[in-house]
């Protein structure tokens, strides 16, 4: 056994006589818990004390597999199986003169306390977020789905990680096809090792080399069973907190998950705030070259002026220094993000403050672009999804290029580009774009706008079965005659 585990420092291997029973423990330090090896090892001795003569049996099948289920084990018939089941924090139990391995449920290892999601926080909702720990993550979502559908099949990948990954689903509920879908798509995968979620999404995406992302992962139990309620499923990988849901839509990435806790005018409202900021972090420096390079005409004749008079000094064309202003933008919020956290939000804000107000006292650009730009990246925090900031930052780049071209005519151009690239996007058969196209005027009802939860009585198409609550849940004062 030593030689297939190698001479590696944290394999334990430690020996065992009782009576006439012996035999070696292997299992490997810091993955099994100490413990649950104990208590084993404790009722492993009270067993072969009281049975003597299990010594003289211990080739016999029968006797192993029951000294195993009396130890709280089970048998592994190959070497293959005592590995594996070692690497996993199992501990392998040989006796002398068994010919199988007994197979103890030590694991066990150190893991992150469950807290509030860094990534998207929430004014009312749930605080708890996804961990590391793949059976603590799937237990989040038991909490809140106690249903005997919901299901978790095992897939293991990587020739060497060999990472478990479970996809989750609600049999009679979700997309018709669609598990066998991501389930195929896994097992297509070869590859050494799975480290992070980020790995799976990327290999399964529908369109790897599209800016969108067709496949949503999040940090929010309560985000994923919402999702699998309405059809989705999801994976998740283990030693990763983040969970992939598919399929997604292009909408979903605009709304957040305190839209549904609050009342549903708040929530309608707070999700146009957030679509409005999406449309000005990727045109708003667009508009503004284009408007000051081509079209003049378009601008009222007092802002005109305000901006020619801040350009007076300025010696770089309007495009090279919105795209200077841009470049610097990104650079702070990267250096915020990379930095210790005590000190990278207050690099970031202090950073573009100073370099703000330096660059238009030394005339490099203008104090009209500079509000552009904070409006710009103030904007792009405002999406609460990270990945579709990261979009949109991507995109916002050769829109800017184009426009301040070709004007009007590139900005045009490159944003019926963008929506027809949009619209050829799917996400495991649904389209990037629904329901705004195909049309779908049930799910109209959770677009932009959020209407009342007894108003969305119907489930989102894809999913099967058509309605999520009964008739008539609308409040209503109460009756006279009801005591």
């Amino acid at each position: 056994m030593m030689s297939l585990l190698g001479d590696s420092a944290d394999i334990v291997k430690r020996t065992l006589e009782y009576g006439k029973v012996s035999g070696v423990f292997y299992y490997i330090e810091g993955l099994a818990d100490a413990k649950k090896l104990a208590d084993f090892m404790q009722l492993t001795a009270s067993i072969a004390l009281q049975n003597n003569d299990m010594q003289e049996c211990a080739n016999d099948h029968c006797s192993c597999r029951l000294f195993a289920n009396r130890v709280g084990g089970n048998l592994g018939r190959t070497v293959s199986e005592a590995v594996n089941a070692i690497v996993q924090g199992d501990t392998a139990v040989f006796l002398e003169g068994c010919c199988h391995a007994i197979l103890l449920g030590t694991r066990g290892w150190a893991e992150r306390a469950i807290d509030e999601p860094a990534t998207e926080q929430v004014v009312r909702g749930p605080r708890d977020g996804f961990t590391e720990s793949l059976r603590t993550n799937t237990g989040h979502l038991r909490r809140r789905i106690k249903d005997p559908n919901l299901r978790f099949d095992r897939i293991v990948i990587g020739e060497k990680s060999r990472t478990e990954i479970n996809v989750a689903y609600i049999d009679g509920t979700v997309k018709e096809g669609l598990v066998e879908e991501v389930k195929a798509r896994l097992n297509d995968i070869r590859i050494d090792g799975i480290l992070e979620s980020g790995q799976i999404e990327e290999m399964i995406e529908d369109a790897p080399l599209s800016p969108f992302t067709t496949i949503q992962s999040t940090e929010r139990p309560d985000k994923v069973a919402a999702s699998l309620l309405e059809g989705r499923a999801a994976v998740f990988v283990d030693t990763t907190p983040f969970v992939l849901v598919m399929p997604t839509r292009f909408w979903e990435q605009l709304q957040a998950s305190d839209d549904y806790y609050t009342k549903f005018w708040m929530g309608s409202f707070f999700r146009l705030v957030r679509f409005i900021a999406f449309i000005i972090s990727l045109t708003l420096p667009s508009i503004y070259v284009m408007l000051v390079s081509f079209h003049h005409e378009m601008i009222p004749t007092g802002l005109a002026y305000t901006i020619a008079s801040g350009r007076e000094v300025i010696p770089f064309p309007v495009l090279m220094e919105a795209i200077l202003l841009e470049t610097a933008f990104e650079l702070i919020r990267e250096a915020g993000l990379r930095m210790p956290k005590p000190v990278g939000q207050a690099v970031s804000i202090v950073g573009s403050l100073i370099i703000g107000q330096s660059a238009v006292q030394a005339g490099v650009v203008s104090p009209f672009l500079v509000i552009v730009v904070a409006l710009t990246g103030i904007s792009s925090f405002a999406v609460p999804n990270y990945t579709a900031s990261f979009s949109i930052r991507i995109l916002r780049f050769p829109l800017l290029i184009a426009s301040g071209t070709m004007g009007l005519v590139g900005f045009a151009g490159m944003f019926f580009l963008i929506v027809l690239h949009a619209l050829s996007l799917r996400s495991f058969g649904e389209s990037y774009l629904a329901p705004a196209t195909p049309f779908h005027p049930t799910d109209q009802k959770d677009l932009v706008f959020r209407w009342p939860w007894w108003a969305m009585r119907k489930r989102p198409v894809m999913a099967q079965g058509e309605n999520r609550m009964a008739k008539d849940q609308m409040p209503k004062p109460p009756n006279k005659e009801r005591k």
